[in-house]
């Protein structure tokens, strides 16, 4: 039985569809990505290859011909994030377990919901976090608003979820989101919004 999820999505420019670690993707659509090799698919969504060896260079030319500059949130916009994931989750009386905002990515373990399925929760949470963003005037791409006061997105389209179906899964991948801050040398997070897993 599917207890929760480990939702993961990246900010702009995190991990494209030919990234040598790997992405799910089944295409390259860009056409100034396509130079830097086919899509790279995954075998096993359940698992993250984000530790996988890889050509570094390769990687960081391709983000180096993205058609925006890759996004890096700082600490004002995670808080502006993070406040905007609070108000959704409340609102729609989402259970989160775990979450870490980082500079280029997001962590959240999130309970099964009895009527959202995750797809949505992980589509709705960005939407949340780009109208506060766009509130405080915050978003990474404001100076790219076009005449009409469209705004390129600043998340990757797809989103990251493996499920968790047992107690020890869903502690184990806890205290993973958790200390995922620490290991980029930064202090651990305490969201609001956050609530203890008592399975």
């Amino acid at each position: 039985m599917v207890l929760g999820y480990h939702l993961v999505f990246g900010a702009y420019g995190f991990w494209l569809p030919n990234g040598p670690r790997g992405s799910g993707s089944k295409a390259v659509w860009a056409e100034h990505l396509r130079r830097f090799g086919p899509a790279t698919g995954l075998d096993d969504r359940s698992r993250s290859v984000a530790g996988k060896q890889h050509d570094w260079r390769l990687r960081l030319a391709a983000k180096g011909n993205l058609k925006y500059p890759a996004v890096k949130l700082t600490g004002n916009q995670a808080k502006a994030i993070g406040d905007a994931f609070g108000d959704f989750v409340r609102k729609e009386r989402i259970t989160v377990w775990a979450c870490s905002i980082l500079p280029v990515h997001v962590h959240l373990v999130i309970a099964r919901h009895s009527s959202y399925p995750i797809e949505y929760i992980s589509e709705r949470l960005k939407l949340a976090a780009t109208q506060q963003l766009v509130r405080q005037g915050l978003h990474p791409f404001a100076h790219l608003r076009t005449a009409g006061g469209a705004l390129p997105t600043c998340w990757q389209r797809k989103a990251w979820h493996p499920f968790l179906d047992t107690p020890a899964a869903v502690r184990n991948c806890i205290i993973y989101v958790e200390i995922n801050p620490i290991k980029e040398g930064k202090p651990r997070q305490r969201w609001s919004f956050v609530v203890p897993y008592s399975g």
